[in-house]
């Protein structure tokens, strides 16, 4: 696709944690966030504008653990958040590597 063809000069990305599990059952698939990390490079290298939100739901999920009476729902909440921090750790790694 060339440039003038592009329907959209800025585009929102919204990626689920559970996107980067990749076959495991928690946690990031190093190949999977790679792969990810490619082709938003690729999109990039055609001249749109890129946004990307990350959750952090392969890593912990504080409404499920706080419905089970593990954690307080604040603590859980926050734990999610750092979830997203260190997916978005992992992104920043691979797009810059």
């Amino acid at each position: 696709m060339t440039a003038p063809e592009i329907p959209y000069r800025r585009v929102l990305l919204k990626l689920s944690g559970e996107a980067l599990l990749g076959g495991q059952s928690f946690g990031i698939d190093p190949a999977v966030v790679a792969r990810i990390a490619r082709e938003i490079a690729q999109v990039r290298a055609l001249g749109v504008e890129l946004g990307v939100v990350i959750g952090g739901g392969n890593i912990f999920r504080g409404v499920s653990a706080a419905a089970r009476g593990g954690v307080d729902r604040v603590t859980g909440d926050h734990m999610g958040m750092l979830s997203t921090v260190i997916n978005s750790l992992a992104f920043q790694d691979a797009l810059e590597g």
